[in-house]
C-alpha cells in the first residue's frame, strides 16, 4: 500500500493556515470593538448640530470642521488653550513628583535595612485598599487652611510625599530584580547608600521610571474629581472640567465642539505613550508582573 509522504506536511500547513486566519479574524474583531468609540468620537466631532441630534450613521454625511475652531473659542473669557496649559503644567509636575518621591521610597524598601521595614511596607501596600474619596473631605479642610484651594498645589504637593503606593510597589519589584552584587561592588569602591543609588540603581531603573511617568501623566491628564474639588476659578480649570462647561445649566450640549476638543485632548496622551511605549512594556514585564 503506497503512503503519501507529502500529505502530512500539507495537512499541517493547512491547519496552520486555518489557525492563522482564525487568529487574524479574532484580532480584527477585538480591534473593531476597541476602536469603535474613538471612530464614533471622531465622526461626531465633524458633524453639524442637526446631524448630531438626528443620530444618523457613524461618520458624518456633511463634514463640519468648523467644530474645532468653534470649540476652541466657545467658552466666554477664556480659550480652550488655557485648559491645555493648566493640564500640561499639573500633569508634568505630578510626573516629576511621583518619579522622584516613589523612586527614593522604593529604594529604601528594596535596598536599605531599617527598623520595621516589612511592617511599613505592608502598611504602604494596605493604602491601596483605601478609597481616595474617603480622604477627600479631610484633605480639603487641611488644604483650605493652608490657603491652597483654587491653586494646583493640592494636586501636586502630596505627590512629593510618595502617596502613590502602586508606583512604589512597582519600583520595589523592579529593584529586587537588580543583582545585589552590583551594590556590593559599588561599596567596595567606596560608595555609600546615596552613591549606590545615584550610580547603580538610578541608571538601571529607567524602565520603571518611564512606566511611572506614563501612568502618572495619563491618570492626571484625565483626572476629574480632585481637580473639580480644588479648582474653582475658570482660569485654573483643566481639560476635563473645561469639557464639562460645554453643557449649560439647561442641559443643552454643544456636542460637536465638545467632541472636537475631546479629540484634541487625546493627542498629548497618545504622543506621550507613543514616545515611551517600548520602555513602558519593558518596565511592566520586568517589575509589575514579576513574581
Amino acid at each position: 500500500m503506497a503512503v503519501d509522504v507529502a500529505a502530512a506536511p500539507r495537512a499541517r500547513r493547512s491547519r496552520g493556515s486555518g489557525n492563522g486566519v482564525v487568529r487574524l479574524l479574532v484580532i480584527l474583531i477585538i480591534m473593531a470593538v476597541v476602536l469603535y468609540p474613538l471612530v464614533w468620537m471622531l465622526g461626531t466631532s465633524l458633524k453639524s448640530a442637526t446631524e448630531v441630534n438626528s443620530n444618523k450613521g457613524l461618520l458624518p454625511e456633511q463634514f463640519t470642521p468648523g467644530n474645532y475652531p468653534d470649540g476652541w473659542t466657545a467658552l466666554p473669557d477664556v480659550t480652550f488653550g488655557r485648559f491645555f496649559l493648566n493640564s500640561a503644567f499639573i500633569a508634568l509636575a505630578v510626573v516629576v513628583a511621583n518619579a522622584l518621591s516613589c523612586l527614593l521610597t522604593a529604594y529604601a524598601f528594596a535596598r536599605l535595612q531599617f527598623p520595621l521595614r516589612k511592617f511599613w511596607f505592608a502598611i504602604m501596600i494596605g493604602t491601596l485598599l483605601l478609597p481616595s474619596h474617603v480622604l477627600l473631605v479631610p484633605q480639603y479642610m487641611l488644604f483650605n487652611k493652608f490657603g491652597w484651594v483654587n491653586t494646583p498645589l493640592p494636586l501636586i504637593v502630596p505627590k512629593l510625599l510618595a502617596t502613590e503606593a502602586f508606583f512604589i510597589f512597582l519600583m520595589v519589584q523592579f529593584m529586587r530584580g537588580i543583582p545585589r552584587e552590583l551594590d556590593e561592588a559599588a561599596k567596595i569602591d567606596g560608595c555609600g547608600p546615596y552613591a549606590v543609588f545615584w550610580h547603580v540603581i538610578l541608571p538601571l531603573s529607567r524602565p520603571a521610571l518611564v512606566t511611572t511617568a506614563i501612568f502618572s501623566f495619563i491618570w492626571t491628564w484625565n483626572d476629574f474629581l480632585p481637580q473639580l474639588v480644588y479648582l474653582s476659578g475658570v482660569d485654573n480649570y483643566t481639560i476635563p472640567i473645561g469639557l464639562r462647561m460645554f453643557q449649560d445649566s439647561g442641559g443643552e450640549n454643544a456636542v460637536g465642539p465638545m467632541f472636537a476638543m475631546s479629540m484634541l485632548s487625546l493627542l498629548p496622551v497618545f504622543v506621550f505613550f507613543l514616545a515611551f511605549q517600548r520602555l513602558l512594556v519593558q518596565g511592566i514585564n520586568t517589575s509589575g508582573l514579576k513574581g
